[in-house]
């Protein structure tokens, strides 16, 4: 059966909050495997997403709350792996993460292999640890060689799975893939997807994280101008394709990247067969 998984990013408000446990409630009918939370630079959303993952483990959800390693001690980090367990939590996703504006101690545990390790080391196999990984490559890698060796280590460290940077282009994810396995890495590598709202807002953001847009993509929304319902069509018929291409070749799942909004996800799966009710989703993955 297909995994489907969700990420959420804490609040910033009070009506975040309350918004964010509603589109939650709507996206629960796709029977995710489990919902992801994001953690800030140098564990600045700290406590917020804690809050976020309590209250989804409470509501009888699967959490998997972000780690990262950046800024960070040894001893910090085991206190937070101990609050996960007495939470029940036993999924986390194990991230470098980014070094805080201003702040110049990288902590004791600068890359992600090495909170893996240390994860591993200290809870044996108490957690499912999930890594990132970018078919398109990380833009502070030196070379993709380079990415790759990088992703390997994470990998061999102990990671039971990966889950990508999004990308609309289905063959970086299965080039990635095939260089992974050639390296000896043998855990699911799942397409991160992000569904598309607002193309302009998605244009920036990608700029910025080195996510491609591929040519034709730009020129189809640019063409659109400022027509909304346009862009969303598009945006709707891009993702759902992409999705169906990655599943027809072997992607093992799919982890949308909500935004903290239901509406793109449930129209996709939707569209894939994946909603609760519609009986395509079983005779898929029969």
């Amino acid at each position: 059966m297909t995994e489907l998984s969700i990420e959420f990013f804490p609040p910033q408000t009070t009506e975040g909050v309350v918004k964010l446990k509603a589109e939650r409630e709507k996206l629960a009918c796709l029977r995710p495997e489990f919902f992801s939370v994001t953690y800030g630079a140098g564990g600045s959303t700290r406590e917020r997403t804690f809050a976020i993952v309590r209250e989804i483990a409470a509501a009888g959800f699967e959490a998997a709350p972000h780690l990262s390693c950046i800024g960070s001690t040894r001893a910090g980090i085991r206190d937070i792996l101990t609050g996960f367990r007495a939470e029940g939590i036993r999924r986390v996703v194990a991230l470098r993460g980014d070094l805080p504006s201003g702040m110049a101690d990288p902590g004791e545990l600068r890359y992600a292999n090495e909170l893996v390790e240390f994860i591993r080391a200290e809870t044996g196999n108490a957690f499912r640890i999930i890594v990132a990984a970018y078919p398109e490559w990380h833009p502070q890698a030196r070379t993709p060689a380079a990415d790759l060796q990088n992703f390997a280590r994470k990998a061999k460290a102990g990671a039971d799975a990966a889950i990508t940077q999004y990308f609309y282009n289905a063959d970086a994810y299965f080039h990635f893939v095939d260089k992974a396995r050639a390296l000896g890495v043998e855990i699911p590598v799942i397409p991160g997807i992000m569904p598309i709202v607002s193309f302009s807002k998605l244009a920036r953001f990608s700029d910025a994280c080195g996510a491609d847009i591929p040519r034709w993509m730009r020129k189809q929304f640019e063409s659109h101008g400022d027509d909304t319902d346009a862009i969303h069509a598009l945006g709707l018929e891009v993702v759902t394709r992409l999705c169906e291409r990655l599943l027809s070749g072997g992607a093992p799942g799919l982890h949308f990247y909500s935004m903290n909004t239901a509406a793109p996800t449930l129209e996709i799966c939707r569209r894939l067969g994946f909603v609760d009710g519609d009986t395509s989703r079983k005779q898929r993955n029969s």
